[in-house]
C-alpha cells in the first residue's frame, strides 16, 4: 500500500531531522522513543492524518455550489472494469472511520471532531 511506504519515509525523515537537532548520530545508538522525549516534537502521521480528517470535514462543509464537495460525491459511470483490486481513493480510510455516509457526519463539527481521535489512531498504526 503506498501510505505505508509514505508514513515509513516521513517517519524516518522525522526522525533524521530530531537527530540532526540533538546532534546524535546514529552510532550513538539512542532509541527512538529516547530522542523524541528529548526533542518534545509530535509524530508525522499523527499531525498528517490530523490535518487530513480537518481538511476532510472542511471540504465537505462548503457550500455556495463549489467544486469540492460535489468532487467527493462523484461515482464513475458504470463500464468494463479493469482487472484487479480497484485503487485506493483519498476518501476509503476516511470511511473506514466514519462509515459509508461521512459527508452528512461531517456537517455536525462535534460528532467529526470526536471521530478525529479513532481516525489518527488508526492511520499511524499502518505504518
Amino acid at each position: 500500500m503506498v501510505v505505508m511506504g509514505l508514513i515509513r519515509r516521513l517517519r524516518v525523515t522525522q526522525r533524521a531531522m530530531e537527530r540532526a537537532m540533538l546532534g546524535v548520530s546514529l552510532l550513538d545508538r539512542i532509541r527512538n522513543v529516547e530522542i523524541r522525549r528529548r526533542t518534545r516534537v509530535t509524530d508525522i502521521a499523527q499531525r498528517v492524518a490530523k490535518l487530513k480528517w480537518q481538511w476532510a470535514g472542511h471540504i465537505v462543509r462548503r457550500k455556495n455550489g463549489r467544486w469540492g464537495p460535489k468532487v467527493l460525491e462523484w461515482q464513475p459511470r458504470t463500464g468494463k472494469r479493469s482487472v484487479g483490486r480497484p485503487p485506493t481513493r483519498w476518501t476509503d480510510d476516511i470511511k473506514r472511520v466514519a462509515g459509508s455516509r461521512w459527508i452528512q457526519a461531517a456537517q455536525n463539527r462535534g460528532t467529526w471532531n470526536s471521530l478525529q481521535k479513532t481516525y489518527v489512531q488508526q492511520w499511524t498504526s499502518i505504518g
